[in-house]
């Protein structure tokens, strides 16, 4: 779908970003997201296969946050070692101030508030709250990869407070989270009050077979 087709519902700032990084198409989940409220600060819960361009999804989220509301951006991601590959990709992508904090340390990291975008794991967000972080409320909006891990035993119940708090506190925070595996995700957006971003289209075609005595015999 040809970007110049949504020129009208995307802000002129972020239309423009697209434009200079060369990007003429927009997928499938990216077109269903816009239509379902993304520019107008709704919780989104996208659910699409992997390299279906979710990323991008989140990426517009943060333009709009830091162009349109005047705000801050945090991306929550699981493990450090994405923490560490999404600041590296974000900070050749963007001219605008990036931060990562995943460390043990148990503290309020106020000089985050001199940043746009905040990379961090739930449990060190978990942290930063709970010692009441002075630049939280210029959050406006929160993306969280990867988060059928709520049915996780180990990350899963401080992933889910982590949401509710910050619901709670934040009363116009948008939220958009993403997956490529959730089984129930109509009972989780609505949970999360989101708009559900549902969609199977993916850049390579996925076939199922059974490897057997050297031959692949497809479904």
């Amino acid at each position: 779908m040809k970007l110049e087709d949504f020129k009208d519902k995307i802000p002129s700032k972020i239309y423009s970003e697209l434009s200079k990084r060369g990007f003429k198409e927009l997928r499938p989940c990216q077109v269903k997201a816009i239509d379902k409220g993304l520019f107008e600060d709704k919780n989104l819960l996208v659910c699409t296969p992997t390299a279906s361009g979710k990323t991008l999804v989140a990426e517009l989220a943060i333009l709009n946050a830091l162009y349109h509301d005047k705000g801050k951006a945090v991306y929550v991601v699981p493990l450090r070692a994405l923490a560490n590959e999404k600041f590296k990709e974000f900070k050749k992508l963007y001219e605008f101030k990036i931060a990562m904090s995943t460390g043990d340390l148990d503290s309020s990291d106020s000089y985050l508030g001199k940043y746009d975008l905040i990379i961090t794991t739930s449990e060190k967000l978990d942290s930063l709250i709970r010692h009441k972080t002075p630049w939280l409320n210029e959050v406006k909006v929160v993306i969280i990869d990867e988060i059928h891990l709520l049915n996780d035993s180990e990350r899963g119940p401080t992933l889910e407070v982590l949401i509710t708090i910050l619901r709670k506190l934040l009363k116009k925070l948008q939220i958009v989270a993403l997956s490529a595996t959730i089984g129930n995700p109509a009972e989780l957006a609505k949970w999360l009050d989101a708009k559900l971003v549902l969609d199977d289209w993916r850049p390579v075609r996925l076939d199922k077979g059974v490897y057997l005595e050297g031959k692949i015999r497809f479904e």
